[in-house]
């Protein structure tokens, strides 16, 4: 069974469990604590007595640290590029750019240096001066989800503790291998005990630390009806909170589009991570005559897509994660071709024991079907088509998410008019997934994301940190 982290000690919990898969054979590879409020008590009244010490450690120790910890992560990428594989099902190839994406975020907090610094005004008025300079919050958490248990938790922690904060990490309970690794590793960089501690759990744990009153702030990434009760339930016990919730993304394809481009970005974006992402291109949109070339060749290249575990060569679609959302998505397919869409490639019926479905492709779907705008997170690419770029905008607006829109033209007055017209925090111009580097904020609109600063990027720096404004005279 896992243990939790709290302070430097490993303790094991003496709880009911839940089964940790391989989702690509079924078989349970370990067992994860459902911790309480006990558990979480114990971890924040570590991370809380390691706040004074560590909040005036002076930041360039805290900078050489994390340093120390990228070199591991460095050392140790292969390893935690196949655990990700072994315990989430994604391919090794999907598994390293997890891995790299997460590293990048440490990269940015080495940064910190220059991120932190404040602001000095002089003589604002006769003989006074005016300084801003940023303070760390005290004990921060974070509630990670199971698609990438091992770069969201490094959107998290290393940022929040380079900025003097301490951290309790519930990863989640599907994936908290990686977590477990990155702790080890937190650990053997030199960190001192209770800067980063981990609390392995579901529900009961998640709001145990939401709302406890030694806890400052919260960042969850997850779906949308968790995020948005993160949000309400923080606000209650008035917590700083960063909440990036569901998607429904859209991919538009003008007329003018390069096909040859167009197609392989949009099977990744559609079926990479076996679309459990929350970038993950969800409806792709024929403008004009486009449609039916568009159509054909996303499903005869879709149809060649190779399915099966993620360690496997040449596999490019690996499993879901649990049985049970297999089968809650076949039920999106289901509910789609009752609500009247047409089953263009069918993925179902994948033989093995893992927790397998193929891509799958529903034509003539609308934003009035569940399946056009609900997030799905499985492998299933809808297709729909529009008139022209403003009905296909339209088509995009309309689903009550802002995550991710993406469009593939040649027209530069086409792509400025949709990136200033749809209403999604991130816009891709011919690429399928518009994922923001660890520089720039990861930034969802809509009922994608609740609260004000997104996670990395500068937002990061300043979510985890607050303001004091010092005026002097002398």
């Amino acid at each position: 069974m896992v243990k939790n982290l709290i302070g430097a000690e490993w303790q094991e919990v003496s709880r009911p469990t839940l089964p940790v898969y391989n989702p690509a054979t079924g078989e349970v590879i370990e067992e994860v604590p459902l911790s309480g409020k006990e558990e979480v008590d114990r971890a924040v009244a570590a991370a809380q007595r390691a706040f004074e010490v560590w909040s005036r450690t002076p930041l360039m120790e805290r900078v050489r640290l994390m340093f120390r910890f990228k070199e591991l992560l460095e050392k140790h990428f292969e390893d935690l590029a196949h655990l990700v594989t072994l315990h989430h099902g994604k391919t090794l190839e999907e598994a390293r750019g997890e891995v790299r994406r997460g590293i990048e975020v440490v990269d940015f907090a080495c940064s910190a240096p220059t991120l932190l610094q404040g602001r000095t005004l002089r003589e604002v008025t006769g003989g006074v001066d005016q300084n801003l300079f940023h303070y760390p919050l005290g004990v921060v958490a974070g509630i990670p989800p199971f698609n990438f248990p091992v770069m969201i938790p490094l959107w998290m922690f290393p940022i929040a503790v380079v900025a003097g904060n301490t951290f309790v990490l519930k990863p989640s309970e599907r994936t908290p291998l990686g977590a477990v690794r990155l702790a080890e590793l937190f650990l053997e960089a030199g960190f001192p005990e209770g800067v980063l501690n981990l609390v392995h759990g579901a529900q009961e744990a998640a709001e145990a630390l939401v709302s406890h009153p030694e806890v400052k702030a919260v960042q969850f990434v997850g779906s949308e009806p968790v995020a948005r009760r993160i949000y309400q339930l923080a606000a209650q016990h008035g917590k700083r909170v960063s909440a990036a919730g569901g998607a429904k993304n859209h991919l538009v394809v003008m007329p003018d589009a390069n096909l040859d481009q167009a197609i392989p970005a949009i099977l990744n974006s559609a079926f990479g991570n076996a679309g459990e992402r929350c970038l993950a291109g969800s409806v792709a949109v024929g403008v004009g005559g486009v449609g039916p070339e568009l159509l054909e060749r996303i499903v005869e290249s879709a149809r060649r897509l190779k399915v099966g575990p993620g360690w496997e060569e040449g596999v490019q679609v690996g499993p879901l994660i649990r049985e049970e959302h297999r089968k809650r998505v076949v039920g999106y397919i289901q509910k789609g071709l009752e609500e009247g869409a047409r089953l263009a490639l069918d993925g179902r019926g994948i033989e093995g024991k893992g927790f397998f479905l193929g891509p799958t492709v529903l034509d003539r779907v609308s934003p009035r079907m569940v399946v056009g705008r609900e997030e799905i997170f499985g492998p299933v690419l809808s297709v729909s088509y529009a008139q022209d770029l403003e009905e296909a905008i339209a088509q995009a607006n309309a689903v009550p998410y802002g995550n991710m829109a993406t469009i593939f033209t040649q027209s530069g007055r086409v792509a400025r008019e949709f990136r200033e017209r749809v209403q999604a925090g991130m816009v891709g111009i011919n690429v399928g997934v518009a994922q923001p580097f660890a520089f720039y904020p990861f930034s969802g609109w809509r009922n994608s994301f609740f609260g004000d600063l997104h996670p990395h990027g500068p937002d990061a720096f300043l979510f985890y940190t607050q303001r004091k404004v010092v005026v002097e005279r002398w």
